[in-house]
């Protein structure tokens, strides 16, 4: 079992940087963990993941350039640097944990955070 606990959240500028962390407790090194995010009215949409060993990550177009997602397996915990923000990354972050391999769906993640909002204002 892997709980999740986000932080880092918060206000910023159009243009600003922010960084999200996400504590686990469990097997952490054995997951490969991803980042989601939701605005009011809308699905659950990727973000960004990273696998198990932090070898490999993969972003949406949307964020790609902007935001980078890494961990540090012996803390326990994974972030996501986010630079150059708009107004349209106004979003509550997830963080989530996953046994496969890259995953970019949702329903392929088994364990998931309680979520931080991140509001960046024009």
């Amino acid at each position: 079992q892997v709980q999740l606990v986000e932080s880092g959240g918060g206000l910023v500028q159009a243009g600003g940087s922010l960084r999200l962390s996400c504590a686990a407790s469990g097997s952490f090194s054995a997951y490969a963990m991803g980042w989601f995010r939701q605005t009011p009215g809308k699905e659950r949409e990727f973000v960004a993941v990273i696998s198990d060993s932090g070898r490999r990550t993969y972003y949406a177009d949307s964020v790609k350039g902007r935001f980078t997602i890494s961990r540090d397996n012996a803390k326990n915990t994974v972030y996501l640097q986010m630079n150059s923000l708009k107004a349209e990354d106004t979003a509550i972050y997830y963080c989530a944990a996953s046994q496969a391999a890259l995953p970019k769906l949702e329903t392929m993640y088994e364990h998931w955070g309680q979520g931080n909002q991140v509001t960046v204002s024009s």
